[in-house]
């Protein structure tokens, strides 16, 4: 195997990016990185370290003829490995236009959810992307001019739901000697050489003047990422905790102990508030609207209207209730939290905290039988057994979710179907949380179901209860 083929592996197993033996798709533009990938992960495949399922291309049809030369380049690529090929194409300038959103943004859109279906279609468990070191500082540095906090400078993510990223720790340039060296051809996209697109100023201009400071300058700011991301991921922990003690979901809206507030460091205090305000109004929130919930916190006024929702201080209690006709919900964030075995975790944009314990010795002879089980009353709802052992990862809803609900004889649904059947609202169902396992099978959809993969009978080796209560119940 090849040295660099040997560091991919490394990466892959430290970052758990996909299981031993995982089926994954790789996302191939037609470009020197993501060929690159392909090449990578074919050693992988070699090595049974993964399992290739296909090739996936998404035309954006931006740049007609040169988007379908890159698609059939792409078809020839996977032929030549014998992968199967999907492929789906849209027209993203005129998504973009009907959205009123960047053409940038609509195509990321566009190609997530195709890679959504295409991993369904294929079997995989993951989809590989190959965005490189390079990649990671020029969005550092994109973040940095815009304006970004530590969730924004974590820049690009080397796992993000079922999409993972190897490369990330190598450069652009090693990927074209290891190309070199397998006399591999590529595609060369002439839009990357547009100073019009901040992106390509960045890559071209700024990036070559500041290695005049720093010759490494990619792999500094690189690592300035993965500092952001760390101390992100530890800071949302945190807050989550101490969000459970300050922040209560009544039937009316979302109560805040404003003493309990107020005494937290800035830091944990703007993202108790962030979240607060996010589930009691549906909607994305600024710093500004952050800032004006803590100074309610501390003292005058008593009352606040922010979007979607009004903020009222009674005898160190905020009251944070839905205004009249403001009903809509934004766009939830993706989340993705681990659950340990024992332990819980809070789950501040569904508004509930999940817990996991092993079933007791008593509880688990009354739970074995050959039929699935829920324990407690409207167990589907709050309290599930299931034969699974964790740790468990809890995230939200992702289009081409499937799982094989109790009760449908094994057959496998879409949770897309599920909730249309359930009449799950649009605006909820990203509030869903789901657990899952090592593997990324669906265990429970939280309110919904339990899979029938999981189900206790007699042989089970690992029966878990799982809980969830609603947060800071």
């Amino acid at each position: 195997m090849d040295a660099l083929a040997e560091r991919v592996l490394v990466s892959v197993r430290r970052q758990r990016l996909i299981p031993p033996g995982g089926r994954v798709l790789a996302a191939v533009s037609g470009g020197g990185d993501s060929v690159a990938l392909l090449y990578l992960l074919a050693e992988l495949a070699e090595r049974e370290a993964v399992a290739l399922a296909g090739v996936a291309h998404f035309n954006h049809r931006l740049r007609p003829p040169a988007s379908d030369a890159d698609e059939r380049f792409c078809r020839d690529l996977a032929t030549r490995f014998g992968l199967p090929f999907v492929v789906e194409s849209a027209n993203v300038a005129e998504m973009a236009r009907s959205k009123r959103i960047s053409v940038e943004h609509a195509g990321h859109r566009a190609r997530h959810a195709f890679f959504e279906r295409a991993a369904g279609r294929l079997g995989a468990c993951r989809v590989a992307l190959g965005h490189t070191i390079d990649d990671q500082a020029e969005t550092y540095l994109l973040r940095l001019l815009r304006g970004a906090g530590a969730a924004g400078f974590s820049a690009i993510r080397p796992r993000s739901g079922l999409v993972v990223r190897p490369l990330l720790r190598v450069s652009r340039a090693e990927l074209r000697v290891y190309l070199a060296s397998r006399q591999a051809s590529f595609r060369e996209d002439a839009s990357n050489r547009d100073r019009c697109v901040p992106r390509n100023r960045i890559r071209h201009d700024l990036i070559p003047s500041l290695r005049a400071y720093s010759p490494r300058i990619v792999e500094v700011l690189a690592r300035e990422a993965e500092i952001a991301r760390a101390d992100e991921e530890w800071l949302a922990h945190a807050a989550n905790e101490l969000g459970a003690k300050v922040v209560h979901s009544t039937t009316e809206g979302v109560e805040v102990d404003a003493a309990g507030l107020a005494a937290l460091h800035p830091a944990l205090g703007r993202r108790v508030a962030r979240d607060a305000l996010v589930r009691a109004s549906g909607r994305a929130v600024g710093f500004d609207h952050i800032e004006r919930l803590r100074r309610l916190a501390e003292d005058a006024p008593t009352r606040v209207d922010f979007p979607g929702c009004r903020a009222e201080r009674i005898e160190g209690v905020i009251r944070l209730t839905a205004r009249a006709g403001r009903g809509a919900v934004a766009r939830v964030e993706p989340f993705v939290y681990r659950l340990e075995v024992p332990g819980e975790v809070s789950v501040p944009e569904a508004g509930v905290t999940i817990s996991a314990e092993p079933a007791g010795p008593g509880l688990r002879g009354s739970l074995t039988c050959s039929r699935p089980q829920t324990a407690g009353k409207r167990a589907t709802e709050r309290v599930v057994a299931v034969a699974a052992a964790g740790p468990f990862a809890v995230r939200n809803w992702l289009p081409g979710d499937r799982f094989r609900p109790l009760g449908l004889k094994g057959h496998r649904k879409k949770l897309q179907d599920l909730f249309v059947d359930r009449k799950v609202s649009r605006a909820e169902r990203a509030r869903i949380p789901l657990v899952l396992d090592a593997q990324d099978r669906i265990v429970w959809v939280v309110g919904q179901g339990v899979s029938d993969d999981f189900r206790v009978t007699r042989g089970a080796a690992s029966v878990l209860i799982l809980k969830v209560r609603p947060f800071g119940g």
